[in-house]
């Protein structure tokens, strides 16, 4: 049988036709049910933003997308963005509610640095307050925390308030015998962990740290900056039924933002089981003292298990050192490491019971 020229020419067009046509197969396995492909991934940063159906002055709300939520750009137009959400819903939001995946892998980096970062105080928020990636009202942010939420304050930072304006004066390092300098007015912000455990840069004076009331009392004007629980004491003439007392280690600083230091000056809180108060068993002034401060336990032979605390301060060279405390209550002692030294006390730094 003779095969006609049709035959001949048609089988060796669909060999070849076959590749082109898997091509567009897979092609089309980027584009959705309209044929429309992303062009990036975005992140809504605002606590809620409305889609619409179309842009202009008059519009239809086709749904809502929320903090935090995946979208697909497929379109940008002004200041506006086409997305696509993950149910498949499409619509036009504001591109000032969006932020780009950089952001979104920037926090997830920041969140898996610190994820482990001891506590140094809980806090509660005044505000609604977003989490930005790096300090400063300016940089980016997407994650936006609720008024009264609670969070982990893990580290502290100063950002420029506003670029080229002055302040009267910074106070330099303790120690340092510089002189006051005029220079850009600084505000501090806190690293934080939210009950999520998400993690980010949030301005300081939104957060009320979550100081128990018999602590506060005793603040004298000054900033608590970090605050722990050393131990526990069963005090059986205590009123009310709770008659577990905790000991505390505090850092506090004067109440200025944009100071060289985390904290100048640390106070331990004893518990007198004879008058039913806490007292000041200890006070130092005069510290370089950086974040973080740790708190664990520690086997003193006689004494037994004892608290201790860890500073890290930096010396007049710069350089940061531990200093490590134990607590033997009602005494605080420092605890020298093999070939340290022990520093003469400064005047400012002395020990002495709460009137």
């Amino acid at each position: 049988m003779v095969k006609s020229d049709f035959s001949l020419c048609f089988f060796p067009v669909c060999r070849r036709l076959l590749p082109l046509g898997l091509v567009l197969l897979l092609l089309c396995a980027g584009c959705n049910r309209h044929g429309h492909r992303a062009l990036e991934i975005n992140y809504v940063s605002a606590p809620q933003a409305t889609l619409r159906d179309q842009v202009a002055t008059i519009y239809n709300r086709v749904g809502t997308v929320k903090n935090g939520e995946r979208l697909e750009v497929l379109e940008r137009e002004k200041r506006f963005s086409r997305v696509r959400t993950a149910s498949g819903l499409e619509g036009w939001v504001e591109q000032r509610y969006l932020v780009n995946q950089q952001t979104y892998d920037d926090l997830q980096k920041l969140t898996k640095e610190n994820l482990s970062d001891p506590v140094e105080a809980p806090g509660v928020l005044r505000n609604d307050v977003n989490m930005h990636v790096t300090p400063g009202r300016e940089t980016e942010h997407l994650y936006q925390l609720l008024a009264g939420a609670k969070v982990s304050v893990l580290k502290r930072a100063t950002a420029q308030k506003q670029p080229g304006a002055l302040t009267a004066s910074i106070p330099q390092s303790k120690g340092s015998g510089a002189k006051n300098q005029p220079g850009p007015a600084l505000e501090d912000w806190w690293l934080v962990r939210d009950s999520q455990d998400r993690v980010g840069w949030v301005l300081a004076r939104m957060i009320d740290l979550d100081v128990p009331l018999d602590i506060a009392q005793y603040a004298e004007g000054q900033r608590f900056v970090a605050f722990f629980a050393l131990d526990q004491l069963q005090d059986p003439g205590k009123e009310g039924a709770d008659k577990n007392v905790s000991q505390y280690l505090c850092a506090l600083t004067e109440p200025h933002d944009g100071l060289p230091y985390d904290y100048d000056q640390i106070r331990v809180f004893t518990w007198n089981l004879r008058k039913h108060r806490y007292e000041t068993a200890y006070r130092e002034h005069g510290l370089n003292g950086i974040l973080p401060i740790t708190v664990s336990t520690g086997d003193f032979d006689k004494e037994g298990m004892l608290p201790i605390f860890i500073l890290h301060v930096k010396d007049d060279n710069g350089n940061i050192v531990e200093r490590k405390y134990k607590l033997n209550t009602p005494i605080v002692r420092r605890v020298l490491a093999a070939g340290e030294v022990k520093e003469t006390p400064q005047p400012a730094a002395r020990r002495r019971k709460r009137r």
